[in-house]
């Protein structure tokens, strides 16, 4: 927060835990949709009834795609690269994500340094929210 004013993070890229970020299996396209909307600053882009019901919805440069798949949302979701950790997380909670404390953590991808978050979406998917950190991790710093 800045003076007052959420900051706004953006999204630069997606990845989806199961390889594909366009169809993460939801039980109800309709019902998830707000929750991308009002808390997560999604909008939707396209729907559809063929082969599944589904709907695409973006952000910044990103797009991931509910669909009533038959798949289990429990087990999938998306990983978020984003620009701002701190700030995406202090957007989500103002949008009305009902988690108190973020948990940010430090992580470890392919040699490359995250400052992470977790959410999991009311439909059961859950998003791994991460910002490249360019310093050294201090657990790093020592080895």
């Amino acid at each position: 927060m800045f003076g007052g004013v959420v900051l706004k993070a953006k999204l630069l890229n997606a990845w989806g835990y199961q390889g594909n970020n366009l169809a993460l299996p939801v039980e109800k396209v309709e019902a998830s949709i707000s929750f991308y909307e009002t808390v997560m600053g999604f909008r939707v882009l396209s729907r559809s009834d063929a082969p599944h019901k589904s709907a695409i919805l973006g952000r910044d440069s990103v797009k991931i795609g509910l669909s009533e798949n038959g798949g289990d949302p429990t087990q999938d979701g998306c990983a978020f690269e984003t620009d701002n950790a701190e700030a995406l997380f202090a957007e989500f909670r103002s949008n009305g994500l009902e988690k108190d404390a973020p948990a940010f953590d430090i992580e470890q991808r392919d040699g490359i340094s995250w400052k992470v978050f977790y959410v999991i979406a009311p439909d059961g998917l859950c998003y791994w929210c991460g910002e490249r950190q360019t310093q050294a991790a201090p657990d790093e710093a020592k080895s």
